[in-house]
């Protein structure tokens, strides 16, 4: 019975559901080699930014990371492309750009106290490293110069223009602004005053209601309606009703049996004959029904004189735009659909040679006619087609020798041009913003208070907390560079384990062949008494340690069994819960570390002439270890490493860091979902027979390698002195007093940030920098935060 009352339109029909029920999408496509680190998670429509994996490990500056806001907030129709390190997905629905500075506070510092900080490492899928600019941060945001490459669609009208469209009546009741498709949504007034049906009202009291929320945004999803009408005893009555979605694809295109007798078919304007209803059985409320559950809540509906349509449908729906009265007229006149497709649009439509209306046709029309004039706005589209719609040009002024004004590109400038709010908040600086823009608080507590109770939030916010760097210089006002050096000793710290006792003779070399196994070493320090001979060994990364102290602890060495432990000190104390918490990080939790077990082996045989130990090595707590059988070392390449990992899940990349001649020793393997990453986890069997050591990912994926990016660049002797003057500084009390207070601080500080991301409209971009003092080496690494809340 449906297929013998409906008409099948062209194109392929789509079901339309609840954005309740819109979580996932397409997978986008990346080119190959270009894989993008994104949050876990299904996939959904709402904005969200994704780091290209080559620039996953470089620092960004602050240049790039404008090439993101300036994108986020002018989007293509300013001309701007995507960022060239990331892309930001749906930049269209971003709402605003928050951005938060804390001073003081180094990447360093936030990995030392990374336990505290439960909102920043929790709320933001993307971080990255952090490189700021020797000037201020907040004035080169601001003052940041926008590509001049077709900059604005639209540009602001010159006062000649303004002059001659100040009572033109689009001008009139729009502006001249560009806005978003809620300020063209007719009002209940306007929809009572054009005689829409309306709850309620008289006369409407057997029309059906939609299920549509109360409000709509600019965001919502725009569907073009119209329908066909025939004469009958009872009037006007509904014979084809036909509804395209945002895209323009036909979803419904239905005849409809008129419940009276028809007198008079309306042939010439409808198209519809008394042998194309013969067989027809739907009727008007199965009609309502299925629009019913076509239309999401928030849906709105565009249309051509939309009042007639909705009347014929016995439908009220709240939400609508109708370009009869989006493109005005003087003294309540109204052109014609076909008259602004032809000029509009430059196509023609209702054309005598063909019989009757087309409704696909003209709803496809009424949608873009509505899309063409939200994108351009009311002011270019009179610009545009003022001699061809309303009938008359502007004059042209004889010119004169006054120079033109050269428009600024600054950023906030440009963003006040389009008459969005740019502000700064924080204590008193020089800020390259007018005054008038700027909000200056003597504490972060009362600059939180004042920015919360902002019922309508900035476009634009730039806010500067500097408690942290107040407490630090305070606390610490002639060591700064001994705290900070402190902190890369403790993170250093992470990697490093003492082996030992070994036996007579054990050589440097041997102990880095030995605990190569388990990735990369950065040094080793031989330690030898009047008896014994122990090592301290420092890996390159947190998953080699970890490894080494999972696999080679008790590992017996010509039958003498080492034991190889962390350093006990204060500092490390808490590092099994760092390291369980790194591990349960969001940018880890598909991320699976791996290393090939046997390209060590081969020094078996200097040892005591067998393998080094002559059990087999169990796996303990989630991490596997392979069997240590001799053989000669494979190629650990991404291909083979994809082919062994791949029966566990899908495996979205394979990174075998390394030098193209070296042969490489450790890989991570990141999965599609952590899944993947759990099921090789828990097959460390299977895995034995391929010789991969395993664990879960640790060190932060935009970190090359945890030690490089925590120790100072200087000569080790006077390394090594500060390092020293460091350590007895951690023995007083005066310096745990202050490190305490530094933890309350912090905590604080991060309990301030939550609260400004959670004051934030959904589909903002929220940005948090964290820019760390300069030292006698330069600006100490920072960190960038990034999500679309």
């Amino acid at each position: 019975m449906e297929s013998s009352s409906s008409l099948i339109c062209n194109t392929k029909k789509r079901k339309i559901q609840a954005p309740a029920a819109q979580e996932e999408t397409k997978k986008p496509k990346i080119e190959p080699g270009r894989d993008e680190v994104m949050q876990p998670g299904p996939l959904s429509s709402s904005p969200r930014v994704s780091v290209r994996s080559d620039h996953l490990q470089q620092p960004i500056s602050l240049t790039e990371l404008a090439e993101l806001i300036h994108f986020a907030a002018l989007g293509r129709s300013a001309g701007l492309q995507q960022p060239s390190w990331c892309r930001l997905r749906h930049h269209r629905k971003v709402k605003g750009v928050n951005i938060m500075i804390v001073e003081g506070l180094t990447q360093n510092l936030f990995y030392k106290n990374y336990l505290i900080m439960k909102h920043l490492r929790s709320s933001y899928s993307t971080r990255m490293t952090f490189t700021s600019p020797s000037n201020s941060v907040a004035s080169g945001i601001f003052a940041s110069e926008v590509p001049k490459v077709g900059f604005l669609s639209a540009p602001k009208p010159d006062d000649k223009l303004k002059k001659a469209l100040k009572h033109h009546p689009v001008v009139t009741k729009y502006g001249t602004e560009k806005k978003g498709l809620t300020a063209y949504v007719l009002t209940p007034e306007e929809m009572i005053k054009n005689h829409y049906p309306v709850k309620g009202f008289a006369g409407f009291e057997d029309f059906l209601c939609t299920d549509a929320v109360d409000c709509v945004s600019d965001g919502s999803p725009l569907f073009g309606l119209d329908c066909e009408m025939c004469l009958t005893e009872k009037g006007y009555e509904l014979t084809r009703v036909s509804l395209v979605d945002s895209c323009g694809k036909c979803i419904m295109d239905d005849l409809v049996k008129p419940q009276n007798r028809v007198l008079n078919y309306l042939t010439k304007f409808s198209g519809i004959t008394a042998a194309m209803l013969r067989p027809i059985k739907t009727t008007l409320k199965e009609v309502q029904h299925k629009l019913r559950k076509l239309l999401p809540p928030d849906a709105v509906l565009v249309g051509h004189s939309l009042n007639n349509d909705l009347a014929a449908l016995k439908l009220i729906h709240p939400h609508v735009i109708d370009t009869s009265l989006l493109y005005k007229r003087e003294l309540g006149q109204k052109f014609k659909l076909k008259v602004l497709a032809d000029v509009v649009l430059d196509r023609k439509i209702q054309t005598e040679e063909r019989k009757g209306h087309n409704p696909i046709e003209d709803a496809v029309a009424a949608l873009e006619l509505a899309q063409y004039f939200i994108e351009r706005g009311p002011c270019q589209v009179v610009e545009l087609h003022l001699g061809d719609l309303w009938g008359y040009n502007l004059e042209e002024e004889p010119s004169d020798c006054t120079s033109v004004p050269t428009p600024s590109f600054r950023f906030a400038d440009v963003l006040q041009t389009l008459g969005r709010s740019v502000t700064f908040l924080g204590k008193r600086a020089d800020i390259s913003l007018d005054l008038s823009n700027q909000q200056w608080y003597i504490s972060d507590k009362e600059m939180l208070a004042s920015f919360k109770r902002q019922t309508k939030k900035p476009f634009l916010a730039v806010l500067q907390f500097s408690s942290f760097l107040d407490h630090i210089q305070r606390c610490f006002p002639d060591q700064q560079q001994q705290l900070h050096r402190s902190v890369h000793n403790h993170l250093r710290g992470m990697c490093v384990l003492f082996a030992g006792p070994f036996p007579a003779g054990f050589s440097e070399r041997n102990v880095k062949r030995l605990f190569g196994r388990c990735g990369p070493v950065r040094k080793i320090q031989m330690l030898n008494t009047s008896v014994r001979v122990h090592a301290e060994v420092e890996f390159e990364l947190l998953e080699g340690a970890v490894l080494a102290l999972k696999t080679l602890n008790g590992l017996s060495v010509k039958g003498q069994p080492i034991k190889v432990q962390r350093p006990v000190s204060e500092s490390t104390l808490d590092l099994d819960v760092n390291l369980d918490a790194l591990a349960c990080d969001a940018l880890n939790s598909s991320l699976l570390y791996a290393v090939e077990g046997r390209h060590s082996m081969n020094m078996s045989a200097q040892v005591n002439g067998r393998s080094l130990n002559g059990k087999r090595l169990r796996a303990e707590n989630g991490f596997s270890a392979a069997k240590l059988n001799g053989q000669l070392p494979l190629e650990m390449s991404e291909d083979t490493v994809r082919d062994s990992f791949g029966r566990f899940g899908a495996v979205k990349r394979v990174t075998v860091p390394g030098k193209p001649e070296k042969c490489a020793k450790h890989a991570f393997i990141r999965f599609e979902s952590p899944e993947g990453k759990n099921a090789a986890v828990s097959s460390s069997e299977d895995l034995q027979q391929d010789n991969y050591l395993i664990c879960p990912s640790l060190t932060p994926p935009h970190l090359v390698s945890w030690v490089a990016a925590t120790t100072s660049t200087e000569d080790t002797d006077e390394k090594q002195k500060m390092l020293n003057i460091c350590s007895q500084e951690t023995q007083n009390t005066k310096p745990v007093e202050q490190n305490q207070g530094t933890d309350v601080i912090m905590r604080k500080l991060d309990r301030q940030l939550g609260k400004v991301y959670r004051s934030l409209p959904d589909g903002t971009l929220s940005v948090v920098l964290l820019l760390g003092p300069s030292s006698m080496e330069g600006k100490l690494p920072g960190l960038c935060l990034l999500e679309v809340k």
